[in-house]
């Protein structure tokens, strides 16, 4: 937990670090013992014989989220049935009375585990699938003799649908369709099992497809929920003759003492006499492993306790209410509702040594709770916050049941452990009282929608007929730039851990601030070395922003917008604009979106045209002036927004900027709301046409660069040639147009055609827009930089332009728009 923690912190995530909640705290506990009561109280709770998945490592039920699916080689068996009463047969396929005489007919089924076989209690079909009676012969040496008895033609039922294809598998031919009928003709049938002096019936099962197999399924209830649900509508047997560590007890015909695994061969050779192994072949597919010890598992009835789904309308309330939650991304929701559609019910009792006991004394006769077990599960409850979960295991019964206790014992089972996480907005929420119900949002991997997010849904339903969680975010999981699972074996692992050391935890946020977490999101050093360097723009942009908000005290400096100069206006406009889309992507958990937004008007709003522009007025005009103080007051309100942008993603960053802001301001950005920028009335100016001219003329003069006409900008004089329609536009700014396209001169010249040397503004939509751009002739003010012909004119200034001898000696030069 401290190593945990300490890691956390360094990462920059905010908690209550000194008092976590932990699921092994007494109180915790205690209240897990409460809720489950709860639970129980409300008509949730049974006890069951039920197939549950079994991990013969663990020698414990396992949850569904305990399960993987791993690929597995297991035997594929055909194996015959065959009808116990042909009479029978004949009457319900429509075939004349002695038709089949005594020849045996089979119904054959297709299973990956043989060692299921010695549970069998039927053979399931589909009521409205059609059937055939075939007769079939050997194709070859090979299946004779694996398959056949003799060299006599067998008579097989099929699905009509699946014969030719399961022939094929057999090596058979069809010699001829004795009858064809639909599934639910045969409903009833006496089969002969294929190991045992018993007969099973045909039962009919919606369970039952086409997608492979014989179309009959093979039926044990005591090993699959759908087996078993089926069986209990036909009244069927729960058997399960195999032990918590996974071996056939002492009295199972053919297998007593063997694993499940040794079984399946055995079984296999006991199956191949009078033809009941129609056909063998190993298979590669799916199969449920256990987490911990990745083993495989098996289905088995055992005693367990169980959350109902369908008893009080748990199934019911819970599909209601999933609506009502704000899943993102937003097909989570249809994920989720397909699991709690399709789940059985919930075994929540484990055969573990370790973790919170359900605390119920059993009848040791009829294995049902005490009469007064909700009240006595206060008394424990009680007993747990005091002395710990061990107060219950070291618990005399008598002490709480007085006489009765002879009549009883205490269970030993667990609770699983996602009933124990599953309670978490219970226990921690009664704990903390700061904490709202419901949570605002439950954040995790995209795995938990079987996992913590359904357990957790489930238990809040079972108490309160109500989600736990306002909304619930899940992200995909970490993979290299190739998309490949991070693994040891191939050294593609990044630990979070180095990159904080090398690159800072702000860069490893900003990572995933820019990846859309919706799918699977790559990174490696290649990519976060990129990362780091939008970092650095991001960074630098605040640092200009600083660094020219020295010596300014919003309280005594700052402009009213009605005095700003225009260009500053507009990015308060910008600001605010972009503010509204900050805080939307917040409230819908874009943070990629955040990040390109906030990314892209660093470097194109900012760094590549405002900043570019204004610097002129930072650097020229008199520190005390209108169109200095006018700018800083946008730098200021810009940084003040910027800062809470960022802080969520780039937070140690923003604590570092909101230290360095002038002006009063509480202890941390993190304590601050949004800032308001303030509103600023539109000037006339149309500023995306001009900012399209200034794309144009920068493209012009990077020619001029290439060509080392002239070195910088400011070596150029700009002339903008325009037909009269867009004459105004360009012209809106007057001689301030230098300073927006940072060229010595800039003119506006009315034409109705483009004049020689002039070449198109294809950068802007618009047509009848030329720009030309030569180097100047004009002297360099060694102040401002600019080329003017006024540069020398004042004798005791002899290396300054006009302006700049304003701005030094004399009232300072005004501006109005840049």
């Amino acid at each position: 937990i401290e190593s945990q923690r300490a890691d956390f912190k360094r990462l920059g995530v905010l908690g209550d670090w000194e008092r976590p909640y932990l699921t092994m705290d007494p109180r915790y506990e205690a209240q897990q013992i409460r809720a489950f009561g709860r639970i129980m109280r409300r008509g949730h709770v049974y006890r069951g014989v039920k197939p549950v998945h079994w991990c013969t490592e663990c020698r414990s039920a396992l949850a569904e989220a305990e399960v993987e699916y791993e690929d597995r080689v297991s035997p594929a068996v055909d194996v015959a049935f065959h009808a116990f009463d042909n009479r029978d047969l004949e009457r319900r396929v429509g075939l004349p009375s002695g038709a089949l005489g005594s020849s045996r007919v089979d119904v054959v089924i297709w299973t990956t585990t043989p060692w299921t076989l010695p549970a069998n209690q039927a053979v399931a079909l589909r009521d409205t699938y059609r059937y055939v009676l075939i007769e079939a012969a050997p194709g070859s040496t090979a299946a004779l003799r694996d398959t056949a008895r003799g060299d006599a033609a067998r008579l097989l039922i099929l699905a009509a649908e699946l014969s030719q294809a399961c022939l094929e598998r057999f090596g058979m031919t069809a010699r001829r369709v004795l009858a064809e009928f639909d599934g639910k003709a045969l409903e009833g049938l006496r089969l002969q099992h294929p190991l045992q002096d018993r007969t099973v019936p045909v039962i009919l099962g919606d369970h039952v497809t086409l997608d492979a197999g014989t179309g009959a399924v093979h039926t044990a209830p005591g090993h699959g929920h759908e087996d078993f649900a089926i069986g209990q509508r036909y009244g069927l047997p729960v058997t399960n003759p195999v032990g918590d560590d996974g071996r056939f007890l002492p009295d199972t015909p053919l297998v007593a003492g063997l694993k499940v695994d040794a079984a399946n061969a055995v079984i296999v050779e006991a199956l191949r006499p009078q033809g009941r192994l129609v056909h063998f072949e190993p298979v590669r597919h799916s199969y449920p492993h256990c987490w911990r010890h990745k083993t495989p598992v098996i289905f088995r009835a055992t005693p367990q306790w169980f959350i109902s789904m369908e008893r009080e309308g748990l199934r019911e309330h819970t599909l209601r209410d999933i609506p009502a939650v704000k899943w993102t991304p937003s097909w989570g929701e249809q994920r989720i509702t397909g699991m709690i559609e399709n789940r059985p019910d919930w075994c929540i009792s484990r055969q573990r040594t370790w973790g919170v006991p359900i605390t119920l004394f059993v009848d040791e006769r009829t294995g049902e709770p005490h009469p007064r077990s909700l009240d006595l599960i206060d008394a424990i409850a009680a007993l747990v916050e005091r002395d710990g979960i061990d107060a219950w295991f070291r618990l005399d019964p008598a002490e709480l049941l007085g006489p009765d206790a002879t009549g009883y014992r205490k269970l030993t089972d667990v609770m699983d452990v996602w009933a124990d996480s599953g309670l978490s907005f219970e226990c921690v929420g009664l704990l903390r009282p700061e904490l709202a119900a419901p949570a605002d949002l439950y954040l995790e991997g995209s795995d938990q929608h079987r996992g913590w997010f359904h357990s957790s849904l489930l238990m809040s339903e079972a108490l309160y007929e109500r989600p736990p969680y306002r909304g619930v975010l899940t992200h995909g999981f970490t993979v290299d730039e190739k998309g490949r699972k991070m693994s040891k074996s191939l050294g593609n692992v990044v630990a979070p851990q180095k990159v904080v050391d090398t690159l800072g935890a702000d860069v490893l946020r900003l990572w995933v601030a820019a990846t859309d977490y919706a799918n699977e999101m790559s990174v490696s050093d290649a990519l976060l070395n990129r990362t780091a360097d939008s970092y650095r723009k991001l960074r630098n942009t605040a640092r200009f922003l600083l660094g020219n908000l020295n010596g300014f005290d919003p309280q005594l400096h700052a402009v009213h917008p009605a005095r700003m100069l225009a260009l500053d206006r507009w990015a308060l406009a910008r600001t605010r604009e972009l503010q509204s889309e900050v805080i939307e992507a917040y409230r819908e958990y874009a943070f990629h979106l955040i990040y390109h937004k906030v990314h892209n008007f660093c470097i194109v709003d900012l760094s590549s045209f405002y900043l570019d522009v204004v610097r002129d007025r930072l650097y020229t005009t008199p520190a005390d002036s209108l169109a200095r103080r006018s700018a800083q007051t946008a730098l200021h309100h810009i940084a003040e927004s910027m800062v809470r942008w960022l802080a969520p993603i780039l937070s140690f960053t923003a604590e570092e900027i909101w230290r360095c802001l002038p002006g009063p301001r509480g202890e941390s950005v993190f304590l601050a709301t949004w800032h308001e920028a303030p509103d600023s009335a539109a000037h006339d100016i149309d500023w995306p046409s001009l900012i399209e001219l200034r794309r144009d003329v920068l493209r012009e003069l990077e020619k001029l660069r290439d060509a080392g006409a002239i070195g910088a900008p400011l070596d150029a004089e700009t002339d903008v040639y325009c037909v009269p329609a867009e004459y105004e536009r360009f012209n809106a700014l007057e001689d301030e147009l230098r300073f927006f396209l940072i060229t010595s001169a800039a003119r506006v010249h009315r034409v109705s055609a483009a004049p020689s040397g002039a070449v198109a503004a294809t950068g802007a939509a618009r047509e009848g827009v030329w720009v030309a751009v030569r180097p100047t002739q004009a002297a360099k003010c060694v102040r401002c930089w600019h080329r003017l012909p006024d540069v020398g004119s004042h004798p005791e200034h002899p290396e300054l332009c006009g302006r700049c001898v304003s701005n030094v000696a004399g009232e300072g030069e005004r501006r109005r728009f840049a």
